[in-house]
């Protein structure tokens, strides 16, 4: 298996820590919105390489974090009149609810930033003992002088940082490229005791922080959006290294960015697509469809014709696994024989030469979209011979049909498309048609025939409901029908 290292700019063997076990950590939510559809897309690319290196048998550690501390969420308070611990618990929870809904698995640890204020104050600590960091009136600074590497994983030289970066709080620092550690407390804001008096974390500390409690120096993935690169994680590296002394990370993975149409998405355009909006009007499967059908790293389309494509893609793999199921109960009962013949004997090694070809694919760096490709062809093989069997059948037909869909089902879980939840939900939900409705579609059937004068038609439809245990008596003007106990 091969992973693209944004750390080296390229693909590197991957060779996690401990054999059979992967330790990720991905940035999570900074909790003062509901997240729009770019940030579902990091969330669904993590969950598809998490699900699939669990398909390729690792353990896998999955930690993510909620941010809920911040500026963001101080202004957002403001607006909405209510505490920022409020308004952090309003959109964590709807960021959940969210996930739930897109199908994404939840963290097997989800630490939150206000919870591991003393775990960071001790970092802080350290790196101020080891002259990695600076005091200046209530704040903490890390002195980027004193890494010499800073800006080996993003490539970027210290006069490309970012403006705001620069300038916010440039009274106190020693340089304009040094970064916020710790915040001194400004009236009516959230605050903690520390050696420097109350104050609050910098957004870069906590990820750094809460990655190593729970995964340790080393670990191996650490994830989120290109956007991230710098400076967030390149600050995070010159905390923790400049703090332990060792590896921080051994691969950093990074999703590519979110368009609507060819436009960036920004506040200034006004074009942010917020995901429970998109989620009323799109099915989860269609979103997670759209995300597969990109590599992970490459840009996303966000449009009414990617959308279209996605969900005809949906389609065509749901189709084929109806038409399987279906056929499987047609036969259901029939004797089975374990010899198949030749047509079968070439589709099980289709088969087989398919899901070789997805793992190849998804081993290539998680390229969902050439998985992806193998599976669609797979797709019309299996709908090829699903029309021939219905046809005529042999006596394998059955185990035949039975190991093609155990197969096509493995290969779509493993990057996160469940057909059979989905026509769970669908039941669960009432999506289909009610016993009542399909009754009376019959008799709309039986009476549009009777005034056609199609009365043997007629006499058999309701034979038929007759031996399901529907009574349909014929009254003026119409009928009546009931089910017998």
């Amino acid at each position: 298996m091969k992973i693209y290292n944004t750390f080296t700019k390229s693909k590197e063997d991957f060779i996690p820590r401990e054999e059979g076990k992967v330790s990720i950590y991905v940035c999570g939510p900074t909790v003062y919105n509901y997240i729009h559809i770019g940030n579902a897309r990091t969330f669904l690319n993590f969950d598809m390489i998490r699900r699939y290196l669990a398909y390729r048998g690792y353990e896998v550690t999955f930690v993510q974090n909620i941010t809920d501390v911040d500026d963001k969420i101080i202004n957002r308070a403001k607006e909405e009149k209510i505490s920022p611990e409020e308004v952090a618990e309003k959109y964590r929870v709807a960021f959940e609810e969210d996930m739930e809904k897109l199908g994404i698995l939840p963290p097997d640890v989800s630490p939150r930033a206000t919870e591991h204020i003393e775990e960071m104050i001790e970092v802080i600590e350290g790196l101020v003992s080891k002259e990695h960091a600076y005091i200046s009136n209530g704040d903490v600074y890390f002195d980027v002088s004193t890494f010499p590497s800073y800006g080996k994983l993003s490539g970027r030289e210290l006069s490309e940082q970012m403006p705001s970066e620069c300038t916010t709080g440039i009274e106190k620092k020693r340089d304009p490229y040094d970064f916020a550690l710790w915040k001194a407390a400004k009236p009516g804001e959230p605050c903690w005791e520390s050696p420097w008096g109350p104050g609050r974390p910098g957004w870069h500390i906590e990820c750094s922080t809460m990655s190593v409690k729970y995964l340790g120096n080393g670990f191996d993935i650490h994830g989120g959006g290109q956007d991230l690169i710098f400076p967030h994680h390149e600050n995070e590296i010159a905390q923790a290294e400049g703090y332990s002394g060792e590896r921080f990370v051994r691969y950093w993975v990074h999703s590519g960015m979110l368009t609507i149409g060819d436009e960036k998405m920004s506040k200034s355009i006004g074009n942010i697509r917020l995901l429970r909006d998109v989620l009323k009007e799109h099915d989860p499967q269609t979103i997670r469809m759209l995300a597969l059908l990109v590599h992970y790293r490459s840009p996303l389309s966000f449009s009414g014709e990617t959308l279209a494509e996605a969900k005809a893609s949906c389609e065509r793999i749901k189709n084929c696994v109806f038409n399987l199921r279906d056929l499987l109960r047609r036969f259901e009962g029939e004797k089975i024989h374990l010899e198949r013949t030749e047509r079968e004997v070439r589709l099980l090694d289709f088969l087989e030469e398919s899901e070789k070809k997805f793992t190849e694919a998804m081993d290539d760096d998680f390229n969902s979209a050439a998985a992806l490709g193998t599976l669609f062809g797979l797709v019309r093989e299996v709908n090829s011979y699903a029309d021939e069997v219905s046809i005529y059948r042999s006596p394998a037909s059955r185990l035949v049909l039975s190991e093609v869909l155990v197969r096509i089902l493995r290969m779509t879980e493993a990057i996160g498309l469940s057909f059979e939840e989905e026509e769970a939900e669908e039941k669960s939900a009432g999506k289909g048609p009610s016993v009542e409705e399909l009754i009376e579609l019959l008799l709309y059937a039986r009476q549009f025939a009777r005034e056609r004068g199609e009365y043997e038609i007629a006499d058999m439809i309701r034979e038929k409901l007759g031996s399901l245990g529907v009574r349909v008596e014929d009254v003026r003007g119409g009928y009546r029908w009931r089910l017998l106990k």
